[in-house]
């Protein structure tokens, strides 16, 4: 069977400065983490060894450490006020496109514009954006549109991790509505995913019939990098570690092709490539 690794994939510059930072000697064991860090359980065990502690924002009040990281995934700035008022030295590690997120969202929101962020509302980086503004509405799908009902004026920006095909479905199902007389998209879909989600689609155009995801369960974008090679209407699995992998998924396959998250470590990759050659030959 014919294996094919994609152009392009695994942790982006963003995250890896986080980890990078995070893992940082002088930080052992006087290091919080408010949020998930990465959606990868390798690098979370790497980083738990090194003596840093994970919480989500509820759980502030029981930080011990004089050190404490906002995530790649950024923050509200309230958050980070609060966590400075606290007295806490805070390292902010969140990623350059997500913080020219926040701006725009803030820049369409001074320009008269009613924000709506394309996203995921759980989703931690789009909680951040949403946190920065007075009023706004997240758009998930379709049957989210009437949260800009009455709405005349409307900007947009995507959570980083969005498919830009799908967003462009959901912008012009906002163009058609009745009430909207303004549109102003501006495009915050980072370019390492969107490097990744082309690679896909080169992968899928080079005839694979079958296609293994690597990364966290929880991840945004390595769930997007799935869902393109099952809308192609290719098999596809998406895993977390290489325990994972099944004999059974290759049988009568010819052509395999694998890309990972963007917080997926080079060396998990290289176990999944290993493992398949050797299920699979």
């Amino acid at each position: 069977m014919k294996i094919t690794l994609a152009s392009a994939m695994g942790t982006c510059f963003g995250v890896q400065d986080a980890i990078d930072l995070a893992l940082d000697p002088q930080y052992r064991d006087k290091l919080t983490v408010v949020g998930q860090l990465v959606h990868n359980p390798q690098t979370v065990e790497r980083l738990e060894a090194n003596g840093v502690r994970i919480i989500e924002r509820e759980e502030i009040d029981t930080i011990q450490t004089e050190h404490v990281m906002i995530t790649a995934h950024g923050a509200a700035e309230n958050t980070k006020k609060d966590l400075e008022g606290r007295g806490y030295h805070v390292l902010d590690a969140s990623c350059p496109l997500v913080i020219r997120l926040h701006k725009l969202a803030l820049f369409l929101e001074r320009k008269g514009y009613f924000p709506v962020i394309v996203g995921q509302r759980d989703h931690v980086e789009v909680k951040g954006v949403v946190g920065d503004l007075k009023d706004c509405a997240v758009i998930g799908d379709e049957s989210d549109l009437h949260l800009i009902d009455g709405k005349p004026k409307i900007g947009v920006v995507s959570q980083t991790t969005n498919r830009l095909e799908r967003v462009n479905e959901i912008i012009a199902a906002i163009r058609n509505l009745d009430h909207v007389e303004d549109l102003r998209f501006i495009d915050t879909i980072c370019q390492p995913v969107k490097d990744r989600q082309q690679a896909i689609f080169d992968l899928v155009h080079a005839n694979i019939d079958v296609g293994v995801v690597v990364g966290g369960k929880n991840s945004s974008n390595t769930r997007k990098l799935y869902d393109v090679i099952r809308d192609h209407g290719i098999d596809a699995y998406h895993i977390a570690d290489v325990d994972e992998l099944q004999a059974d998924w290759f049988k009568g396959k010819s052509h395999l092709g694998i890309t990972a998250g963007t917080s997926t470590p080079q060396d998990v990759i290289e176990d999944v490539y290993n493992r398949i050659n050797d299920l699979a030959n």
